[in-house]
């Protein structure tokens, strides 16, 4: 019996709550068998003493149930969900803001480098967790908001046009989400015409950036992602100054040109004590009708960008016609056809995700 028919069996075995195997989150840090005894050791992060306990349980029956396993030792090395550690100047840069009544998390997706496709991704993972926290019953409980003030894309992927409406009068008027797929949309999008280009100094994209956190209804949310332009300028450090965010995604395709430049936005977030949640390589590959697989843009770069910023790979995206389609056409890939085998990536990084903010919470 070898390590990976063992890692085989422990497919098998779902993070408690969510629909992940412990295998495919990379919890399993190795695996061995000799004489009858099959032994395993996991690595996990989470402050709720249940979990290590339910966990050991259920590896303990998937390995019991292989042919010739009649022990096992199981090692499971806890690490406690930690705050973010002060930054030289004090701490991070929201100071003692707070994120919006109702809202659990906010974490922003961001790249370095313009046309990776940032954009597709964020709406990807937003429909992807609406879908996740719809079967959970828990519907309408995901927020997009885009502060891509130059270029904003997020109306037309996520199918939605006009403008927000508004509740209550004068100063104390709120703008009202506009709602598609289960998701709730902010987008400077939304409040320009299409054919007038955004002109702004650093104190107008503050204001804007402000706004949207402060005066747009978000109602309960268990996760606001907020799509940020290319780039490491003003909207992010006032989106790092107005907002407390619980981590940043980096999204980058495979080549140095792109890599080189996300990293340096992973290196901004770790400035301004931003948890990095990890990497996301998008346009990885690309299957032609033969089956076989090409590496248009290279590859592994989204795996040393990962290593380089101490954070992890989260996924990698092929690069596929229907996920362009779906967003001219205003309908995400995940939503248009779930089955796509770039629908699956996007929902385990979503998947992911929601277990990493639950550990948070429950810290």
């Amino acid at each position: 019996m070898t390590t990976e028919d063992i890692k085989a069996q422990l497919k098998q075995v779902k993070y408690p709550g969510f629909s992940r195997d412990i295998v495919s989150f990379g919890l399993v840090r190795s695996a061995g068998f000799a004489d009858g005894v099959a032994k395993v050791s996991l690595a996990i992060t989470t402050s709720d003493a249940k979990i290590p306990l339910q966990l050991k349980a259920e590896v303990d029956q998937c390995l019991r149930a292989m042919p010739g396993v009649k022990e096992t030792i199981i090692d499971i090395a806890v690490s406690a969900v930690k705050a973010p550690a002060p930054t030289a100047t004090g701490g991070n840069l929201a100071g003692g803001a707070r994120l919006p009544k109702g809202i659990k998390s906010a974490v922003a997706v961001a790249s370095g480098k313009g046309g990776v496709g940032k954009s597709t991704f964020s709406v990807n993972l937003a429909c992807a967790l609406a879908q996740l926290l719809e079967m959970q019953g828990r519907p309408g409980r995901v927020g997009l908001m885009d502060i891509d003030i130059y270029g904003p894309s997020v109306p037309l992927m996520m199918g939605l046009s006009g403008r927000p409406g508004f509740e209550g009068e004068g100063a104390e008027a709120v703008l009202i989400p506009m709602e598609h797929h289960g998701v709730k949309v902010m987008s400077m999008g939304f409040l320009v015409d299409d054919n007038t280009p955004v002109v702004w100094r650093g104190p107008m994209i503050m204001k804007t950036v402000q706004q949207f956190v402060q005066n747009v209804k978000w109602g309960e949310l268990d996760i606001l992602i907020i799509d940020l332009p290319p780039g490491t300028g003003d909207a992010q450090l006032s989106l790092v100054q107005t907002l407390p965010l619980s981590g940043a995604i980096i999204v980058t395709t495979p080549q140095t040109a792109a890599t080189n430049v996300a990293r340096k936005g992973g290196l901004m977030f770790q400035k301004v004590n931003v948890p990095l949640l990890g990497v996301a390589e998008n346009m990885s590959y690309f299957i032609d009708p033969t089956g076989a697989r090409h590496e248009l843009f290279g590859s592994g770069g989204g795996a040393v960008t990962a290593e380089k910023l101490g954070t992890i790979l989260l996924g990698q995206v092929p690069l596929v016609p229907e996920i362009r389609e779906g967003g001219d056409m205003g309908q995400p890939i995940v939503v248009r056809d779930p089955k796509h085998v770039a629908s699956e990536i996007f929902r385990n990084i979503a998947d992911g995700l929601l277990v990493k903010m639950a550990d948070t919470h429950s810290s």
